[in-house]
């Protein structure tokens, strides 16, 4: 029996039984009212309110230009229209590292000013202290080790990473870390499959990733690369369940013969 299926809202602990279970967590990015209903209507477990909305709403190239308000503004959009789903938001870069009491208010304006769930926080041990301080005031902390994109000009690249035993090991324990400090779940980005089955195995919390194998306790991808709205980002590990690039252009493209041709709005669609 499907523990997701039996409740009416998943908690970080309805995903705690999914993981002692095995049932599999799914998890999407939503950014707005309209995607956010048909999303959570379908069933998912957890809707992450990304800073990719940076990227697949805002056109930047990186993660890191969106703002603190920007963030509350699309976390109150997808909140609006939740009735079951777990909805994370991620802290956006510059409003938690280096300051625990910055990342404390940053994630109590999200928490207050959206109606969000949980947070999520990029790192490890170098953000120990935020995360603490985070916990403290009771709002559940989900972590993100592997590719950390917020950290893209450090990394220089988007390759995947701890492919040495150094960067494995030091992965390894601060997800140990994560979870001694209290965090509900972890996102594991662009590692090695064969070390996501080792974290995971390891932890009590579930382990979700992305372009992590198919080892760990659930799955995350982007909406909007998942749907075929976004056409130029194509890693190994995405899979596209539609083309909305080409079905929303041709519609338009219908729509633009029918008007200059006359035949829209007919006289039936007039008043």
């Amino acid at each position: 029996m499907s523990v997701s299926r039996e409740v009416k809202r998943i908690t970080t602990h309805v995903l705690q039984e999914m993981k002692q279970k095995g049932e599999k967590i799914a998890m999407l990015t939503a950014y707005d009212y309209s995607l956010a209903k048909i999303v959570d209507a379908s069933g998912i477990d957890i809707i992450l309110v990304g800073d990719s909305a940076s990227n697949v709403m805002a056109g930047h190239e990186t993660t890191l230009p969106i703002t603190l308000d920007q963030m509350i503004y699309h976390a109150s959009s997808v909140v609006r229209a939740v009735k079951k789903a777990l909805v994370v938001v991620d802290l956006p870069f510059g409003s938690y590292q280096g300051n625990s009491k910055i990342a404390l208010e940053s994630t109590i304006r999200i928490m207050k000013e959206s109606g969000a769930h949980a947070v999520k926080l990029e790192g490890g041990i170098e953000i120990e202290d935020s995360i603490k301080r985070i916990l403290s005031a009771g709002v559940p902390v989900m972590g993100h080790l592997g590719l950390t994109p917020q950290s893209i000009y450090k990394f220089g690249t988007y390759t995947v990473r701890a492919k040495e035993e150094a960067e494995a090991q030091k992965l390894l324990a601060d997800a140990q870390l994560l979870e001694q400090l209290g965090c509900f779940a972890v996102v594991l980005e662009k590692i090695p499959a064969a070390l996501t089955q080792k974290v995971s195995a390891q932890l009590t919390m579930p382990t979700i990733g992305i372009g992590a194998g198919p080892h760990a306790d659930g799955q995350v991808l982007v909406l909007h690369d998942m749907l075929g709205i976004t056409t130029s980002f194509q890693p190994r590990f995405l899979r596209r369940y539609l083309n909305l690039f080409d079905a929303i252009k041709g519609a338009t493209e219908n729509y633009i013969q029918d008007v200059k041709s006359g035949d829209f709005p007919s006289n039936e669609e007039a008043y």
